[in-house]
């Protein structure tokens, strides 16, 4: 069976070296941590080294981090169900909200609860998922502001999670400008302008992110290293953190092209066949994922002179070319990992995972 490893002397280096890097730019910052999908060996880990507020868009997975630690500051960050309202606030010390009519409701949920529920407000930046317009935001804020039991403590965008729009300086100054406008108006201190996540960490290091955005949601740079504009590693941090093992369970010399009439597979894909590689042959070697793990995409080889040649539901198969590392039935690959290839192999019941070091 493939497993899938974090190592904690990597995990641990990339927490150090990011809690370093915020200190030393003022910044407070949390660690999403809806990656490792409840994995309670993992989650006590990341409280162990030292996270001390971690944020999920799972209840059951807070519900695991308040067992493991209740002074961690557990937060929710994606717009409340009603129908949940009642574990959220039981749960989740901070939620993200965009909705008036929820946050009427978490005020009542709170109040029989005897809890002041601490909320981020969500402002919509461009990208189009989450956010109350910025143009509403007053008015809004006015109405969230007379909630018992309600306490605002910052306001918040997301950027890069839908159609890909990126921060810049200018939407970072309109969003702090957002929390002036507010605290003039009304007189209210916002702690938090939650602006920032592992997109954003090239605009600190550049020096161009406004001194107002001071809390960061670091996810896949923390598990990754990874620089997510230009798509290489942070200097000084491990990019190896995670890692899938999977065997080899069939080891062929086969020809390189299908033979028979070619039709759409299982997944919609049609192939098309390059003349150069009739009579051709390469080693093939099936491994012990599929589909239903992970997308091939999502891969991202050890070996460098290994190439992915297709998927099914169950299986990858690897063309190894001659073969020249001479890999046998029952060798194991090893891969790195793309983020959402990640999140899916945590999630699944089939891969065995470990926290190894």
């Amino acid at each position: 069976m493939a497993e899938i490893t974090i190592s904690s002397k990597k995990l641990r280096h990339n927490f150090n070296f990011l809690k370093e890097f915020f200190e030393n730019n003022n910044i407070e910052w949390g660690i999403v941590s809806k990656l490792v999908c409840g994995n309670e060996i993992y989650l006590k880990e990341l409280v162990d080294m030292g996270a001390r507020e971690l944020l999920d868009s799972r209840l059951s997975n807070l519900k695991k981090i308040k067992k493991i630690d209740p002074g961690v500051t557990t937060v929710y960050i994606k717009p409340p169900p009603r129908k949940s309202l009642k574990s959220i606030v039981k749960y989740a010390d901070v939620s993200f909200n965009s909705d008036l009519e929820t946050l009427r409701l978490i005020s009542k949920e709170a109040g029989r609860q005897e809890k002041v529920h601490r909320v981020i407000i969500m402002i919509e930046m461009g990208d189009l998922r989450e956010g109350v317009l910025g143009e509403n935001l007053v008015g809004f804020y006015e109405k969230v502001f007379d909630l018992p039991n309600i306490e605002v403590v910052g306001f918040g965008a997301n950027f890069n999670c839908l159609y890909g729009v990126m921060p810049s300086h200018d939407k970072m100054v309109q969003l702090s400008l957002y929390k002036q406008i507010i605290e003039l108006k009304f007189n209210r201190k916002i702690k938090w302008i939650s602006g920032g996540s592992s997109v954003n960490i090239p605009m600190i290091q550049k020096k161009q992110l406004p001194r107002g955005i001071n809390h960061f949601r670091i996810g896949e740079t923390l598990y990754f290293g990874n620089n997510l504009v230009t798509g290489k590693t942070i200097k000084g941090m491990k990019d190896d953190v995670i890692t899938l093992y999977t065997e080899i369970i069939e080891l062929l010399e086969k020809p390189v092209v299908p033979e028979g009439e070619l039709a759409e597979n299982p997944s919609g894909e049609m192939f098309e066949i390059n003349p150069e590689d009739y009579g051709k042959k390469s080693w093939r070697a099936l491994i012990d994922i599929g589909l239903l793990d992970i997308s091939p995409d999502y891969l991202i080889p050890v070996d460098k002179n290994i190439e992915i040649a297709g998927a099914s539901s169950d299986i990858v198969v690897i063309d190894l070319g001659k073969n020249p590392r001479n890999y046998k039935v029952g060798s194991v690959l090893k891969f790195k990992l793309k983020y959402m290839g990640a999140l899916g192999l945590f999630n699944s019941d089939y891969i065995v995972k470990k926290l190894v070091d």
